[in-house]
């Protein structure tokens, strides 16, 4: 009984909390003062989700602190507890949210505070795919730094993401624990109530993938409890407000974890005094699985190290970046050709170099793949997957891939005992631990002899020809086949992406090839072969074979999908889209814009609040998410023109797509420099003004029939 008694203690503390500040703010601001957290089209996320309300005015939150008071009971039910723990999360929701009434940056250095939806929606892919396997809440205050570093550092190793909240976050910088978004260990704040804005971006994903309808409790409670894979470790005295908290991510579906002495619960509360064995425990209890590959490198080796930044001041040896020739390569070979775990280096290795400073090599990595299954179209597939397996090694740092690669390699590493042998150990392992199904052998060389790497471009150059060559004529009309990836339904159970060689997986990461491939690695996984059969509308891309596919898959939730249309039937987003385009009927096109674009685009809305209304899994029409890559393809808005519907985009994704964009619509339409014509927020972002611009470019749009 004592502990219903802290949480409804700890509850009470924070409802009175809330309402003593919610009273200070409405005195010095007034009941009509705006509050919102930054970049969120959720208004205050987890009050919208429990009570479908949207937190506008100081008024507002006084309304919604009457919600919370009504869910503090102090009957000794679990169903109370737990509700009392759910008003405390709101409560703390209400604290933080006053925080930025008076400031906009109420968190500085190293705290982050409120986490932005663009951030949430960048992690979906990884989650899906298990690079993210778990969300770690570290809270408190460990017995010492080492114990702290200790636990941090081994959610990172498995690649979790992990949240600091109290006096760990100094234990982890006194430990020297390298921290930040990049690296997946987000220390949030000092205060208890910081804990709320990773509640919030457990909330915000149910309403991101989930489409879940803001309201519906019972709902959001199954869809974190089932979906988002997050527990907390609670170190040191646990306080009431604490303890309340707890019982909050308890109701949330979220193990606690403890190294104080409680009455335990089940899998939901439980106490491990054995810090060695804190984080299998929390593990265990909620039923995350790592997967290990046991690789022999100095230096940790974990998805968490992928956004590692190596700083000038930092680097011991760099390769490519335009200071010396750098490229990468994948080759098909027969079984009788390749040697198997061989690792070749030619040329100096990076402790065999005097330099004044930083050394400098060309580089050129080979890697031969023989297999029974293995195809040439598998090659360029195989070799995009450098970069992620050398960004997960502690200090290396990769960018660009073919002959644009970019590879630095930190002094704590090369201290560590890194040198170029182990970027061979790594590819080698992954190559047969992620492709298994098609590679059999695989060999590597990794070549720094300047004249070699020169005089082996040549062919590395004709293969990357050869396949482009082979991509271009890979279109819609020239295959049998498409593909279905369902990767995304643990996040969005209605959605799913319908792949063909015009139109990649609107997370940007899943290519025809890449899907074919995926099929063959896993027969029975996310990606499965749709065959085509007879086109029932080629303007609007209607195949009977993808709208049966589509309904199977979505469990009827989604019954018809066009391929090429935005305004009919478009296909479902579920949330981790790269961009987003609209309808804008006075310019007759249609508006795109990208997740890293904040501002307010020319249909009045930002990227989250478009965002909003189009994932989840659910048909918008006149919206749509997508891949950047699918802007430029002669498929883009096919059915409603083709791509010169587009009237703006933000000028930095404007000039990423600007070469494949211009040649598609010269090809269309003979236009040359076609984003010339395309506003951005630079010019205009006002219906007038783009308006004005579109005009004066003379832009295909504006002749065009009617868009609707």
């Amino acid at each position: 009984m004592n502990l219903y008694n802290t949480i409804f203690n700890g509850s009470e503390q924070a409802l009175a909390a809330a309402k003593g500040m919610l009273a200070e703010s409405i005195e010095k601001h007034g009941r009509d003062h705006k509050v919102a957290f930054p970049d969120t089209a959720y208004s205050l996320p987890c009050i919208y989700a429990a009570t479908g309300q949207k937190m506008n005015t100081l008024a507002d939150l006084e309304a919604a602190l009457s919600i919370v008071e009504s869910l503090i009971n102090r009957t000794h039910l679990l169903e109370h507890a737990l509700n009392s723990g759910l008003a405390t999360a709101l409560a703390a929701e209400v604290i933080e949210a006053l925080k930025y009434v008076d400031t906009e940056a109420p968190y500085s250095e190293p705290c982050a505070g409120h986490i932005t939806d663009p951030i949430i929606r960048s992690l979906g892919v990884p989650l899906v795919t298990g690079d993210i396997p778990g969300v770690a809440v570290v809270l408190g205050e460990c017995p010492d730094a080492e114990t702290a570093a200790n636990v941090i550092k081994d959610y990172q190793s498995k690649g979790l993401l992990t949240f600091l909240v109290g006096k760990v976050i100094d234990q982890a910088i006194e430990a020297g624990v390298k921290m930040g978004l990049e690296l997946r260990v987000i220390p949030l704040g000092y205060e208890v109530t910081s804990v709320i804005h990773v509640v919030s971006v457990a909330i915000r994903a149910a309403l991101i993938f989930g489409g879940l309808t803001p309201g519906d409790l019972a709902g959001l409670l199954d869809y974190t409890a089932k979906r988002v894979p997050a527990f907390v470790n609670a170190f040191g005295p646990l306080s009431e407000l604490v303890v309340s908290c707890g019982a909050g991510a308890i109701a949330l579906g979220f193990p606690v974890i403890t190294d104080q002495t409680v009455l335990e619960v089940p899998m939901n509360l439980l106490t491990q005094k054995d810090y060695s064995k804190f984080v299998a425990t929390s593990l265990e209890a909620r039923g995350i699985k790592i997967k290990v590959t046991e690789i022999p490198i100095p230096v940790s080796f974990a998805a968490a190290f992928e956004g590692e930044r190596i700083r000038k001041n930092d680097m011991f040896a760099e390769f490519g970046g335009n200071k010396t020739e750098a490229w990468e390569l994948v080759v098909k070979k027969e079984l009788s050709e390749v040697e198997d775990h061989k690792i070749d280096i030619i040329g100096p290795n990076i402790d065999e170099v005097e330099a004044d400073g930083v050394v400098r090599l060309p580089l050129a990595v080979i890697v031969k793949i023989a297999g029974k299954a293995m195809e040439d179209d598998f090659e360029p597939v195989l070799e995009r997957r450098f970069h992620y397996f050398m960004n997960y090694i502690e200090g290396i740092m990769h960018v660009g891939q073919r002959d644009m690669s970019w590879v630095r390699i930190s002094k704590d590493a090369y201290e560590k005992g890194f040198r170029l042998e182990h970027i061979g150990e790594v590819l080698y392992a992954k190559m047969k631990d992620e492709f298994e199904s098609v590679v059999d052998k695989c060999e590597i060389t990794i070549i720094t002899d300047a004249a070699k790497v020169s005089e082996l471009k040549g062919e590395a150059l004709a293969r990357y020809e050869a396949r482009d060559e082979r991509l271009a004529s890979l279109v819609d009309e020239s295959v049998d086949t498409f593909y279905s990836c369902n990767l995304c339904q643990s996040f969005a159970p209605a959605h799913v992406c319908v792949v063909t060689p015009e139109r990649l997986g609107l997370c940007g990461a899943v290519s025809w090839l890449d899907a074919k491939a995926t099929k063959e690695l896993d027969p029975t996984g996310p990606c499965q072969p749709i065959v085509k059969g007879e086109c029932l509308d080629d303007r609007n891309g209607i195949w009977a074979s993808v709208n049966e596919t589509v309904s199977e898959i979505s469990q009827g939730a989604v019954e018809n999908v066009t391929l090429y249309s935005i305004l009919e039937d478009p296909m479902t987003s579920c949330g981790c889209f790269e961009c987003i385009c609209g309808i804008m009927p006075e310019a007759n096109g249609f508006v795109i814009v990208n997740r890293e674009f904040s501002g307010i685009t020319p249909v009045g809305m930002t990227f989250g609040e478009l965002a909003s209304m189009t994932g989840g899994g659910v048909q918008t029409p006149g919206f749509m998410g997508h891949g950047r890559h699918f802007i430029s393809s002669k498929k883009f808005a096919y059915a409603e023109g083709g791509p010169e519907r587009i009237v703006w985009m933000p000028k930095e994704l404007k000039e990423y797509v600007a070469e494949k964009l211009n040649a598609s619509v010269k090809e269309l339409t003979g236009i040359e420099n076609f984003t010339d014509m395309i506003c951005d927020e630079t010019i205009a972002n006002d219906s007038e003004g783009v308006l004005a611009f579109l005009e004066e470019k003379g832009h295909p749009a504006l002749s065009m029939d009617c868009v609707m």
